[in-house]
């Protein structure tokens, strides 16, 4: 059976079906070492991870904010290793975080001197879990494999993993030179974008196949090709995917600052990640002046949630108003609920385990709050403009009490945290 929309045939499976594509195949790699170790890739739930802003030279406040990151639920943490100082300071981090009980695995990113770094202080080489290099920048001319292969006996001799990352700005330009010069001798040359995102490619693909060569495990090798166009990392992704079976790390590159970065990041992972692309993630963010880092953390996460790929805090449905709804009690209501549980989430992790996959509404009037509120596990529909001042609450799909009067909104995050409590609670 077939449905005719605009002159194109729809096969009815695709229309029932509302699941995410396979996920691609990759091998698996494990990242750190006991307790903190995880799976990325090898179908293993896709990873968030996030990078430090801090100059790794300083100690306390690298460490507040690896601790912060990985508290917010970032799995892996990256941080700068640029020179002398920081690459000093890496084992007494890891320390301090490990005694902290912050055990997400740590990564160091190196550009231009990481094999000298990792050779001249072994203890950033051991503590570190995971060694990030860009193939376009780790060394130039006859001094590239050398230094590459530097770094990769490293990551061998103690065992880590590495990323292998290579970047729209800082690509290979002997190789991107030698695909131009190529490209214009072609019978139908292609554009010169499409000619980078080759390049792109094989940089990165061909950098994982040195690293085996030198005796890298394929289980110890991450890629990843970023750009900072949504359409460019989506065709990079699409032809990493059908060339390769290495675990990949998908990231927007200089993303932008608050709603643009938010949605071009969501925007090029969402479509990949729904296509079954990628196996780690980290939304690159410009934080505001002074801003919080741990952002970056919270929209991967909500990115993953809201697809459907991972469940991190409970869900609190809200609608957006309109002039049915002039009052501003659902609007407090549902940020006091969001913050609440914001904030409960790291105490009930231990004490009330399933609870993130709680679903909570808060809705305004009386157009779709009952039902929107049946649809949740507990929901409360708000009186709107001109409505009775009454406020039915539905829990696991049945009508269970009215509320009324000034103190509804208190009253009803009483009775959430009981059903949390009941449902939940040890």
């Amino acid at each position: 059976m077939t449905l005719i929309e605009n002159d194109r045939a729809i096969d009815d499976k695709q229309i029932l079906s509302a699941e995410p594509l396979a996920r691609h195949k990759t091998v698996g790699v494990r990242v750190g070492e006991g307790g903190g170790a995880i799976m990325v890739g090898g179908g293993a739930p896709i990873v968030v991870q996030s990078m430090t802003n801090t100059d790794t030279a300083d100690i306390d406040s690298t460490v507040k904010q690896c601790a912060a990151l990985a508290r917010e639920g970032s799995e892996i943490v990256r941080i700068t290793v640029d020179r002398d100082e920081a690459a000093a300071a890496v084992p007494h981090i890891k320390e301090r975080l490990l005694k902290m009980g912050v055990t997400a695995p740590l990564v160091g990113d190196f550009h231009y001197i990481g094999h000298k770094l990792l050779a001249d202080h072994p203890a950033c080489a051991e503590a570190l879990d995971k060694y990030r290099i860009n193939p376009g920048n780790v060394g130039f001319k006859d001094k590239k494999d050398r230094q590459f292969s530097a770094i990769v006996e490293k990551a061998i001799e103690h065992g880590k993993t590495v990323r292998i990352g290579a970047n729209w700005g800082s690509l290979d330009q002997d190789l991107l030179t030698g695909l131009m010069d190529e490209n214009a001798k072609a019978a139908k040359p292609l554009d010169a974008r499409a000619i980078t995102r080759e390049a792109l490619v094989r940089s990165a693909i061909w950098s994982a196949e040195r690293a085996e060569e030198i005796g890298l495990a394929k289980d110890r090798i991450i890629l990843s090709a970023k750009v900072s166009a949504v359409q460019d990392l989506i065709s990079v992704y699409r032809m990493l995917a059908q060339r390769c079976d290495y675990a990949l790390h998908l990231g927007l590159t200089e993303a932008g600052m608050g709603s643009k970065g938010i949605v071009a990041s969501s925007a090029a992972m969402g479509i990949l990640l729904q296509e079954g692309i990628g196996d780690t993630i980290r939304v690159s963010l410009t934080p505001e002046p002074g801003g919080d880092r741990t952002l970056e953390v919270k929209v991967a996460q909500e990115l993953l949630q809201t697809m459907g790929f991972r469940t991190f805090v409970p869900l609190v449905a809200a609608c957006p108003g309109c002039g049915r709804t002039t009052s501003t009690v659902f609007q407090e209501l549902a940020r006091d609920i969001q913050t609440w549980i914001s904030t409960s989430m790291p105490g009930w992790k231990q004490t009330h385990p399933g609870v993130e996959n709680l679903n909570v509404a808060v809705m305004g009037c009386i157009v779709n709050g009952p039902g929107e509120s049946k649809h949740a596990d507990i929901g409360i529909s708000l009186p709107g403009t001109g409505e009775a001042p009454a406020a039915p609450v539905f829990i696991d799909g049945k009508k269970a009490m009215t509320l009324r009067g000034a103190g509804i909104a208190d009253e009803f995050k009483g009775i959430v945290s009981e059903y949390i409590e009941k449902r939940f609670g040890k």
